[in-house]
């Protein structure tokens, strides 16, 4: 089993090396080789994804990813600054499903930015078509407008669409998701507004047919974040478009308590995926040794179970996170009154500990 290591900018060293360390703790046959993307591949190579990286990437199982960028790199123009890495290794690889899991820990309820009682025990699946929407439609561009209020000024546009086979890859992998769970799809749209979502909502609803076991309601895109953080546990399967899901899966984050506890994984038809954090590079913090980690531990777990067929290891690093947290350890950002706080390469160590059936020792020291 191959997997690429792409470590990428900010934080991204530090917590992709302790989501290694896990793996190898497993001691399973498994053959990681590092690349460089993003910012620290431009600076090596003047490029955020040269081809050696991509190569490594498409002959992998999979990717585990860190995070790419940086504000000083937000004068180049678009082709080269670290963003387009990540946006390249997704349709290079076909990665047109996207799944972010929003759990809420019952050690972390109080971390919530809502009343522990909306959240306890929440638990829901945000399905994001990766390749398609806004992000990738053409025409894009600047021009000088021709109509609209303001001719003959300076105006840049972006094309929002989407395929029916687009529409219907992903609405499969949404019902077969919630097959395996409770047997419940949200599909959100803009269907009042934009055609490209009334064509969204209805193709949902024809695959729908294929699914009669699974329930299907809509919800517009405005609704769907009222309700996030009105009543999030109505919710167990989402699936939307690529924008919405960006936005509204980064809000599901900090239901749990940290977006540094939110793993992801970004699927192709043949089940090779990418595995990352949901969060940023984070260049505040980087080098400091205070990253959280655990959403890049997640991520790796999500990688054995859904690229390379070892649910069993994916269910050991898990519940290691969970005894982590049990135990008390916490780093920065999920931190609380009577917790201890450790740091990167410590909460590390203590998911280590934990998956050989050591005691789980406190280090305090920022590492």
């Amino acid at each position: 089993m191959k997997i690429a290591v792409l470590p990428g900018d900010g934080i991204g060293p530090e917590i992709v090396a302790e989501a290694v360390k896990v793996l190898r703790a497993l001691e399973l046959p498994l053959e990681m080789e590092e690349a460089p993307v993003g910012g620290a591949a431009y600076e090596a190579s003047g490029h955020p994804l040269p081809p050696s990286t991509l190569a490594l990437a498409k002959n992998a199982d999979a990717v585990l990813f860190g995070a790419v960028g940086d504000w000083k790199y937000d004068k180049l123009e678009r082709a080269l600054r670290p963003e387009q890495a990540i946006l390249g290794l997704r349709k290079e690889l076909g990665l047109f499903a996207n799944f972010r899991p929003a759990v809420c820990y019952k050690e972390l309820t109080h971390a919530s930015s809502l009343k522990p009682e909306l959240v306890a025990g929440l638990d829901i699946l945000i399905i994001r078509e990766l390749t398609g929407d806004i992000y990738f439609g053409q025409p894009r561009g600047r021009r000088t407008a021709v109509d609209g209020h303001f001719p003959g000024s300076e105006e840049a546009f972006d094309t929002m669409r989407y395929s029916k086979p687009e529409i219907e890859r992903i609405a499969h992998v949404a019902f077969q998701a919630a097959r395996q769970r409770s047997k419940r799809v949200t599909s959100v749209d803009k269907a009042n507004v934009l055609e490209t979502f009334q064509f969204w909502k209805d193709v949902v609803t024809e695959v729908h047919a294929q699914y009669p076991d699974v329930e299907l309601d809509h919800m517009y895109v405005d609704n769907a974040a009222m309700q996030l953080v009105k009543a999030p546990k109505r919710f167990d399967v989402v699936v939307t478009g690529n924008m919405f899901g960006d936005i509204l899966s980064d809000e599901a984050a900090m239901l749990t308590g940290s977006i540094g506890m939110l793993p992801s994984a970004s699927l192709n038809a043949r089940n090779q995926g990418l595995y990352e954090p949901s969060h940023g590079s984070a260049p505040d913090i980087a080098g400091q040794g205070v990253a959280n980690p655990l959403a890049t531990i997640l991520s790796a777990a999500m990688m054995l179970r859904y690229s390379l067929q070892r649910p069993d290891a994916a269910d050991r690093i898990e519940s290691a996170v969970g005894a982590v947290l049990a135990a008390g350890l916490r780093t920065p950002d999920i931190w609380s009154e009577g917790a201890t706080k450790v740091g990167t390469r410590a909460m590390g160590d203590a998911v280590v500990e934990a998956i050989t059936g050591k005691t789980i020792t406190i280090k305090t020291k920022k590492s």
